[in-house]
């Protein structure tokens, strides 16, 4: 049985140092209020048992929580006191300097909470190493500092999350929409070098690749690009080659017809748009930025963006050769073809390519192969999103959103009077647990409410601590960002602010477990039909919030389905610290991703994916559903049904299959979840490697593909997931 300690790192469970704090403290007693050695014993038994019952590692607190109680239970009132008083001395020791054991434990990879605290990162590369590093210190400093203390109590009993502590104490945002057309088009400056406009399409995707990489850097969210803005570079290149062509036939004496000459420039020009989409793909996934992992990027295919028939068509080609080459993955170091992290698709389905006779029908055929092989392109529906993302004006748009789910809400500019989402961003994410929230009360409804505005109250203030911590950055801080057109044009020296304020930017209040609070307060699912009304009636109540914050502030405060990742165990393990083991409630070592069906309901993919779409609506700063599926390939016309679905009934949808490769025996298939000594590890189903670093694993992880393995709450989430089709 493995104890994680206070450093983050395992090591294995010793019963005889419970016996040996219990002995100290019972020796420093007078003799009549001490136990006999049966006695401890017998506690350091109970304590070891209490542990293997439980469904997680246990740390070294809870350890020390369960000795306490068995002590009391013993009636050593005298014993109990010293123990409590040794715990409460070291603690404040500890408090001198919390960062050094962390960062040592870091240094050696024996940090298991750090090691899987996210997908993408490998906790054993140097700058992977650094980042964590720096945001040991930082987290320090927001605990210790910039944070009053009962919001970083309420942080860490779990009944709400700060996210993102490590980049807090920077003046940091989440995540944002790139303005890539204006970039393109009138030039930026990266790393004090000014760009121009490109003068072929293999130039713009350059260019693009090396923007990515700089707004990575500069903010620790997701980024998202549409290909529209690269579309107009087709046609610059088109001429460009066009130009070389009969140059070059002139150089010969040569002369050809006006068909031949185009189907030579076309030739050449597919093989420009192939490497361009090539090397837009490869960069993202080697580029290593300053956080130590690849840009988590987004890109976005949408016909509809573009601004005339010719643009449409060549943006139809990129398309088409982005699907083509995430079709085939990429190489790992065995040279065997795997499916990558990133970039991160979205395919839109609209009426010109949903339907068997659209013009465009070949590219979500293609998509839907795709899909069945790699896991993306996910989906958005121009339909549904259309009556969704209404603006002030009452126009519906269609746009993306800033990474795995994140959407910013309409905006119109008023200087223009026109929609604006390219160059907005997100400034932060703080998260209600509506679990522990419904167990406080105890299943009283009226104290349920009571209970939520306490949390949202603290929800408000760290959203406002987030807010303030940006209030006065200066462009300075991130030029390629704020001076140079990603997000803004502002002057050297200026300071963010007005960007700030008036829905520019969206800040977001994220929730998380609405099933397990459901089942909690009513005792059904939030399927059943008289469960739902009491869901529906808590995203109603968490949307009101907002609008009062919004109101108050004058800034987009917005209800955000949380895609918890490392957070689900920590609130998991939070939960059964507070409650216990509840059936069906916190016997797990996750709870569920925002407003998302259990992973073990049966439920068929049409019908969770309607049953989802009113919560999608009620989650205007992001959600994204999913439909859990086997392997596809051979199924096509499976997937094209789903895909249509979604296009009538859902903004925004994926479908999850496996994708995984075994480097020892070169198994293709799926790697299963398989138990040793209480701990869920990976294994090849075909020659029993169990060896993470000689196997490609990547599962959906929150709406985006992780592929550096997870903490063991996210693991038996994933176990757990029954198949939808």
């Amino acid at each position: 049985m493995q104890v994680i300690k206070r450093s983050g790192s395992e090591v294995e469970f010793d019963i005889t140092k419970i016996i040996s704090a219990i002995t100290k403290a019972n020796n420093e007693v007078v003799s009549a209020d001490r136990m006999t050695m049966a006695q401890i014993q017998s506690i350091a038994t109970k304590v070891e048992n209490k542990c293997k019952s439980l469904s997680h590692a246990p740390s070294v607190e809870e350890i020390q929580d369960l000795v306490e109680d068995q002590i009391m239970a013993h009636s050593a009132y005298a014993v109990a006191r010293i123990y409590i008083t040794y715990r409460y001395t070291h603690s404040l020791i500890r408090q001198s300097n919390t960062t050094d054991s962390q960062i040592l434990s870091l240094l050696e990879c024996n940090n298991e909470e750090v090691k899987q605290e996210n997908s993408n990162k490998n906790p054993t590369v140097n700058s992977v190493q650094r980042d964590y590093m720096a945001g040991e210190v930082s987290k320090d400093l927001t605990r210790r500092i910039l944070l009053p203390p009962d919001i970083v109590k309420a942080h860490d009993e779990g009944l709400i999350h700060f996210h993102d502590a490590d980049y807090y104490a920077q003046h940091m945002h989440n995540c944002d929409l790139v303005n890539l057309e204006d970039m393109l088009q009138n030039g930026t400056v990266i790393s004090g070098t000014m760009i121009e406009k490109p003068h072929s399409f293999s130039t713009a995707c350059n260019i693009a690749t090396q923007i990515i990489a700089q707004v990575a850097s500069s903010q620790y969210g997701g980024q998202s690009i549409s290909l529209t803005h690269l579309a107009p570079f087709v046609d610059v290149s088109r001429k460009k080659i066009r130009r070389d062509v009969e140059a070059e036939l002139a150089a010969l004496g040569a002369t050809a017809t006006q068909e031949v000459v185009h189907n030579v420039v076309e030739r050449r020009l597919r093989d420009e748009i192939k490497k361009g989409c090539q090397m837009i793909q490869y960069q993202v996934v080697t580029l290593m930025t300053t956080n130590g992992q690849a840009p988590f990027v987004t890109v976005f295919m949408y016909l509809g963006e573009a601004a005339d028939p010719q643009t449409k068509q060549d943006l139809a080609i990129i398309v088409e050769e982005m699907l083509n080459q995430r079709l085939q993955g990429v190489k790992n170091e065995a040279g065997q073809w795997i499916t990558p992290a990133f970039p991160k698709l979205i395919y839109v389905l609209e009426e010109e390519n949903i339907h068997e006779d659209s013009p465009y029908y070949a590219l979500t055929k293609l998509a839907a192969k795709c899909t069945a092989k790699r896991m993306v392109p996910d989906y958005i529906s121009e339909k549904v999103m259309r009556k969704l993302k209404v603006d002030q004006n009452g126009e519906g748009h269609c746009y993306t959103c800033m990474g795995c789910r994140s959407f910013l809400t309409p905006y119109v500019d008023p200087e223009t009077g026109k929609p604006k989402y390219y160059g907005r961003f997100n400034q932060g994410v703080v998260t209600v647990n509506l679990v522990d929230a419904a167990l406080t009360s105890q299943g009283d409804v009226d104290k349920f409410w009571t209970t939520l505005d306490e949390r949202l109250n603290l929800c408000y203030r760290a959203l406002m601590y987030r807010h303030n911590r940006l209030m006065g950055t200066l462009s300075d801080a991130a030029p390629i960002l704020w001076q140079y057109g990603a997000l803004a044009r502002l002057k050297k020296g200026e300071p963010i602010d007005k960007l700030l304020f008036g829905g520019y930017s969206t800040i977001s209040l994220g929730y998380a477990g609405l099933y397990e609070c459901v089942k909690y307060m009513t005792g059904k699912s939030h399927t059943d039909p008289s469960a739902t009304p009491f869901a529906l009636d808590i995203m109603r109540y968490l949307n009101a919030a907002c609008k009062r914050w919004k109101e108050k502030e004058n800034m987009d405060f917005s209800l955000y389905g949380t895609p918890l990742e490392s957070t689900t165990f920590k609130f998991a393990k939070c939960l059964q610290k507070r409650f216990g083991v509840i059936a069906g409630i916190t016997d797990r070592n996750y709870i569920t991703n925002s407003y998302h069906i259990h992973v073990t309901e049966p439920i068929d993919a049409f019908s969770k994916l309607k049953f989802e779409s009113q919560f999608q609506q009620l989650s205007p700063g992001g959600a994204i559903s999913y439909v859990e599926v086997p392997n596809m390939q051979h199924n096509l016309d499976a997937v094209l049904e789903v895909m249509k679905f979604i296009y009538d009934n859902i903004m925004y949808a994926e479908l999850n299959t496996k994708s995984d490769f075994c480097q020892v025996c070169g198994f293709n298939g799926e790697i299963q979840i398989v138990e040793d000594d209480g701990k869920l590890i990976w294994e090849c189903p075909q020659c029993g490697n169990r060896d993470q670093s000689k196997m490609n694993v990547a599962r959906r992880t929150c709406g985006y593909i992780g592929t550096q393995f997870w903490n063991q709450g996210r693991t038996q989430e994933i176990q757990d997931r029954v198949l939808h089709l």
